[in-house]
């Protein structure tokens, strides 16, 4: 007697599988781009890699650009997992200090160096990359840091006349340092021992140009 045998038929994805696919997109994507730059890079040649139709991109990211933001999005999420400095009330150089060195680690990552040479190369010829980029990352990092400076228990510590808008690039240009010779020596970059004091330094110059005099 002959058997047959019925195979169910898949059924969709899981949602966990589904997480997986989008993230290996976004880490192709951005392999991609840092290794050939952002306008040499073709929605084909990451749907190739990624083996995903270049329908799919569009569905879900609305073309290269808004893959470009959700790969910065997804290292920013990274980054700020477990880090909110607008809603956290501890001490306030206790928490610049904190949110400080991990923003100097995280720009002055070799992947973060060689994602922003690639912006600045091809910002100026590709305004919708310059946008992809902001909106990605440093537009949401400043907003934040605004919304800190603006608490009333933040606030009350700094001087009468600092305008707060102001005050998130400030902060950021203090942390980054001399991104000129960060860009342009990377082979000369200070010891880690180095980059942390000269860090500290211009932290102290940052609370001595926005705290109130006690």
């Amino acid at each position: 007697m002959r058997t047959s045998t019925c195979t169910k038929p898949a059924g969709r994805p899981k949602a966990s599988d589904l997480e997986i696919r989008h993230q290996e997109l976004i880490e192709v994507a951005c392999r991609l781009f840092l290794q050939h730059g952002y306008t040499r890079v073709s929605l084909e040649t990451i749907a190739r890699e990624a083996r995903v139709a270049v329908r799919t991109i569009y569905v879900k990211f609305g073309g290269k650009a808004g893959l470009l933001k959700a790969a910065l999005a997804s290292r920013r999420e990274r980054f700020f997992a477990e880090r909110s400095i607008d809603t956290d009330m501890r001490p306030l150089r206790e928490l610049v200090d904190e949110f400080a060195h991990d923003f100097h680690a995280l720009l002055t990552a070799p992947e973060a160096i060689a994602l922003q040479r690639v912006v600045i190369a091809e910002a100026g010829s590709n305004p919708e990359l310059a946008e992809a980029f902001y909106e990605g990352g440093p537009r949401q990092t400043r907003e934040m840091l605004e919304r800190f400076f603006r608490r009333p228990d933040i606030r009350s510590q700094l001087r009468d006349d600092v305008p707060l808008e102001v005050l998130p690039a400030h902060l950021i240009n203090c942390i980054s340092g001399d991104p000129i010779a960060r860009f342009l020596f990377p082979d000369a970059a200070p010891s880690v021992e180095a980059a942390r004091c000269q860090l500290a330094a211009r932290l102290d110059l940052f609370y001595y140009s926005v705290l109130k005099k006690c």
